[in-house]
């Protein structure tokens, strides 16, 4: 049955882990759906807080399960990041905690990253006196130095950014640690928090979506798995949401959800039926 909130929507703006896939499987729906989407004329849009890869390989991805895509299909929080700090923040030395990819993004925008050195003793950190800024992602390289320099960092009055804030990553055997670990890590040792966290549910992600779209946010919908980022950032900028239980949340989760997403999916497939 069609839900008359959804007259005015023309815009979908979808998370990926947890709610197009999971793993190398798309999930029950969403192929169907976000085809009968395009066939109807509505503008598309992927948003994914994991920084790990370069916004061509979820492309790709996308395509190999039968979504095709292009990377300006695909907005991810490392991209974001790394066009935000160049435009604001160009100057600055950067230590990153993260992985390859977002070291080639904030590169690929001009900025400077405080590089480890080849020979360096594993328990060694980096002169904490030549960073300017620590950033925090998804790592899965992470390990005792990376944490400990970047606390030396903070403590010296660093500035402070991360690409996201998901404590975990859904991932089919289970959730693995994701980027909140580490910043739950870090707060509790130097007693500060990131000046900017750009993935979901941050503005500044939103606004890089919307501007994609060439949309007002009242024309879009925002689906994801998660009550916290994709629903918190839709709900805030006026956009209708859709939360979906294939991924991290519950139904028991949404139904004490503040604020309630206006919609409640077991999949995506579900979606279809809720438009006129």
């Amino acid at each position: 049955m069609a839900d008359k909130r959804l007259n005015s929507i023309d815009g979908f703006v979808f998370d990926l882990d947890g709610t197009v896939y999971l793993g190398e499987e798309a999930l029950p729906g969403a192929v169907e759906t976000i085809a009968e989407l395009r066939r109807r004329g509505s503008r598309v849009l992927f948003v994914s807080n994991k920084p790990l890869y370069p916004r061509q390989n979820y492309a790709d991805k996308l395509t190999r399960l039968g979504i095709p895509a292009t990377a300006g299909d695909v907005i991810t929080s490392a991209y974001v990041l790394a066009r935000y700090l160049a435009l604001h923040e160009p100057d600055l030395r950067y230590y990153v905690v993260g992985e390859a990819n977002l070291v080639a993004e904030l590169e690929g925008q001009g900025l400077h990253v405080v590089g480890e050195l080849a020979d360096q003793d594993p328990q060694d950190v980096i002169d904490p006196t030549g960073i300017d800024a620590v950033v925090v992602a998804f790592d899965r390289t992470l390990d005792y130095r990376k944490l400990n320099t970047a606390y030396q960092a903070l403590r010296r009055g660093a500035r402070y950014f991360a690409t996201n804030g998901d404590k975990t990553c859904p991932m089919p055997g289970g959730d693995i640690p994701d980027a909140g670990a580490t910043l739950a890590a870090l707060l509790q040792i130097s007693g500060r928090s990131p000046e900017l966290i750009a993935g979901k549910p941050s503005t500044v992600i939103l606004q890089a979506a919307l501007e994609r779209l060439e949309l007002p946010a009242q024309r879009c919908l925002m689906a994801g798995d998660r009550l916290e980022t994709d629903i918190r950032m839709g709900h805030d900028a006026g956009m209708k949401t859709a939360v979906v239980l294939s991924g991290v949340t519950t139904r028991a989760d949404a139904e004490k959800a503040s604020p309630q997403p206006d919609l409640v999916l077991a999949n995506l497939g579900e979606l279809v039926q809720h438009l006129a």
